[in-house]
């Protein structure tokens, strides 16, 4: 299963607010910083807001910031509003398949997909960004938190 590029934007900006602290970072800084397409990122956004999982204000001192609701929230939950709940196949398109009275596989591709939900529904937006995620996305983003930075430098030999 391949998830759209759109669940794995959303599940990136929760991310990178998730290790923002008391920064509020914009839209466009969030796309830079993930590098995708402004455009993609305020789509994924403004899904994200209207879901309560984070919240954008406009203006000077504006930005985004995670909600106490997206800090908690269910990977697997982001994931299925994102993917939307239809089956892995498709077989009732425009050429329905001629097992589909008499199919097993349906069935299995299902319960493979409820499987892969289930998986992550224990997961939540603070655990994706646990050691070593978090200091890692935080020096991609803003440089070193000073804790990291010092330990870099390595001891003081002045």
């Amino acid at each position: 299963m391949r998830l759209l590029r759109s669940t794995d934007l959303a599940l990136r900006v929760l991310m990178r607010l998730a290790v923002s602290g008391d920064a509020s970072p914009t839209t466009r800084q969030v796309a830079e910083d993930m590098g995708v397409p402004y455009t993609h990122t305020a789509k994924v956004v403004a899904e994200l807001q209207h879901l309560g999982l984070l919240e954008a204000r406009r203006g000077r001192g504006g930005g985004l910031a995670l909600t106490g609701k997206g800090s908690t929230a269910s990977v697997g939950a982001v994931v299925r509003v994102f993917e939307g709940d239809g089956d892995v196949v498709d077989c009732e398109g425009p050429t329905p398949c001629p097992l589909n009275s008499a199919c097993r596989l349906r069935g299995a591709l299902r319960r493979a997909q409820e499987a892969f939900y289930a998986a992550l529904d224990p997961v939540t937006v603070g655990d994706m960004v646990a050691d070593p995620t978090g200091p890692l996305l935080l020096g991609m983003v803003g440089g070193p938190p000073a804790q990291l930075a010092s330990q870099r430098s390595g001891p003081n030999t002045s």
